[in-house]
């Protein structure tokens, strides 16, 4: 056991031990991480009770009762509530073993850097093991539990005002963060943080090490040999991702049985290979000193925020894998404020009237989605009302940040391409909209800049004086939300890890691993079945399709969705 003073050591090939953890495939979807066994929630108590110094047993008195319940489930970790005397809370996080004692020692490390650097509300570290060696057989993390409610689940009973207040103080905390380092002015290199920011080391040896991330560590990609940080610039970090995304297809490519899975990573192949030929056009490939660098949160949904019964945020949460990142990252808007643009407030009695929370069953409901009442009203109408929130907050957000640093709208313009190339990347990594990417890359190639997104969501058509443009439609394009349409893809504006669609008593979960807001949909699903099937391919058979995302963004398909590959 550790406590966050301690100091750091490298962890070793030889210790790091994936032992509890197994990957499977999820329908062509990308390798899900697994417990191969549960942790024992006594030894759990018996862990805490030792490092809070508390009897091995509660006395008669109450003055050592612990009470240990499971919390609940995060995408690489469970977490557990921990209730001491009846007065003190914690949260004892066991995560698995997806980046052996660096995920561990990262997001410790993280949290102590912005509670020393900045008035950020995250939580206080009390002690931690980056090794299975110890009663829990898991690492894990204790903390102070962080008062508070998920913002996602407050939303819709919060002010206007008081969402404007949250978006003004979110961009206060990524103003500090840009301050936030070890020069005062952010880091230097691309990673996540090694060697503690307690008292025993200065702040000058924390500093970021190899990368903790998902693109890195899921399924086969852990043992695939490419580097892992620290990189010195977006160009070696890129030209890393980029090599890992070609050894998985060429892995793939061998392994092909058919010709479609031939043809299919081929093309990825090909991609690939296009974007690491254009990386040196974008990033310089040597810069010295290293490439300055910013801790950057790039999942800052609303159940990543925790506020109060006034709408003031008491904590924010979701720092695992949070890595010291090139700062033209940090010129985006937050996740909880991207979505497509509405500019006319929706007119609540334009929609249709239905019964409360209709279309989701208490059994999909999580716990903090029990203030989500629909009120009467269409989902429908609560996807347009918050396209219309984030589109107003967005500029809000941006309105502040000018005030913080008066070359904000530079920032973001002269940044906007490289997203948009990390952009590409991404899609690229998870097999979303290849057709489409395609198109942005060539017309970079051509120097023509056009927004990523805008590529997304419309392609590039090519002129064809035969036939009137206005009577054309791409048939990979997406289905504009409301629309009725057969052979369509499907596209959800929206950010967070995964969407679930709801067709009767249907619930199917589609996976996204964007980090820009947008999703391909994947899977299937009829009345009273569920089940998921390969990439770029959904058959949902309703009427009426809401799907709605991790973050709370929502999106309804009216008509039938039949099978199509994605763009």
């Amino acid at each position: 056991m550790r406590h966050p003073s301690s100091s750091g050591i490298s962890s070793s090939v030889g210790n790091r031990n994936r032992d509890g953890l197994v990957w499977v495939d999820d329908n062509g979807l990308g390798p899900v991480a697994r417990w191969t066994r549960q942790p024992d929630i006594g030894a759990i108590e018996r862990v805490v009770r030792r490092t809070l110094k508390l009897s091995s047993v509660a006395a008669d008195n109450d003055k050592d009762v612990c009470d240990v319940q499971f919390h609940a489930n995060g995408e690489y970790s469970k977490l557990y509530s921990v209730s001491v005397r009846k007065e003190k809370k914690y949260i004892l996080r066991v995560s698995l073993p997806v980046d052996p004692q660096n995920k561990t020692r990262g997001e410790v490390f993280t949290l102590g850097v912005l509670r020393q650097n900045t008035d950020i509300p995250v939580p206080k570290v009390i002690a931690y093991d980056d090794t299975q060696s110890n009663e829990i057989a898991f690492e894990w993390v204790l903390m102070e539990m962080m008062p508070g409610k998920l913002a996602h689940a407050r939303w819709r009973k919060m002010s206007f005002n008081q969402k404007e207040m949250l978006a003004k103080r979110v961009a206060d905390f990524h103003a500090q963060l840009f301050r936030c380092g070890n020069y005062g002015q952010g880091f230097r290199s691309i990673g996540t943080l090694r060697s503690p920011p307690g008292p025993t080391a200065g702040r000058e040896t924390v500093e970021p090490g190899p990368i903790v991330d998902s693109v890195f560590f899921s399924g086969p990609r852990f043992t695939y040999p490419v580097p892992r940080g620290p990189f010195s610039c977006s160009h070696d970090w890129l030209r890393a991702y980029l090599n890992l995304i070609i050894s998985e297809h060429s892995t793939a490519l061998a392994k092909a049985t058919s010709q479609n899975d031939k043809e299919h990573a081929e093309m990825i192949l090909g991609l690939a290979r296009k974007l690491l030929r254009m990386v040196h056009k974008i990033f310089p490939s040597l810069m010295h000193p290293a490439e300055q660098t910013i801790l950057w949160h790039d999942d800052l949904s609303l159940k990543n925020i925790l506020v109060d019964d006034g709408g003031r945020i008491t904590g924010v949460i979701g720092w695992e894998c949070v890595s010291a990142l090139p700062r033209w990252m940090a010129f985006q808007v937050p996740a909880f404020l991207r979505g497509a643009p509405r500019r006319m407030k929706p007119d609540r009695d334009c929609y249709t009237n239905v019964g409360s929370n209709s279309g989701f069953s208490s059994d999909e409901h999580e716990p903090e989605d029990e203030d989500l009442d629909n009120e009467g009203k269409t989902e429908l109408y609560w996807i347009h009302l918050m396209e219309y929130e984030q589109t107003v907050l967005r500029e809000q957000y941006h309105t502040r940040m000018r005030q913080l640093r008066p070359d904000w709208d530079r920032e973001v313009e002269e940044a906007a391409l490289k997203v948009d190339f990390l952009g590409a990347v991404s899609k690229c990594g998870t097999q979303f909209y290849p057709v489409r990417v395609e198109q942005w890359v060539d017309a970079i190639d051509r120097k023509e800049f056009v927004p990523l997104m805008q590529v997304l969501r419309m392609g590039i058509k090519k002129s064809n004086k035969s036939e009137p443009a206005a009577h054309k439609r791409d048939p990979t394009s997406p289905l504009k939300m409301g629309t009725k349409r057969q052979d369509s893809a499907v596209f959800v504006s929206g950010s967070g890890s995964s969407v679930t669609t709801v067709s009767g008593s249907a619930n199917v979960t589609f996976r996204s691993h964007s980090s820009h807001g947008h999703y391909g949909v994947h899977g299937h699903g009829k009345k009273d079945s569920t089940g998921s099937v390969g990439s770029g391919q959904s058959t949902i058979s309703s009427s009426t399709t809401t799907t709605k995302s991790s973050s709370g963004s929502t999106a309804v398909v009216l008509g039938t969705v039949n099978r199509q590959p994605l763009g």
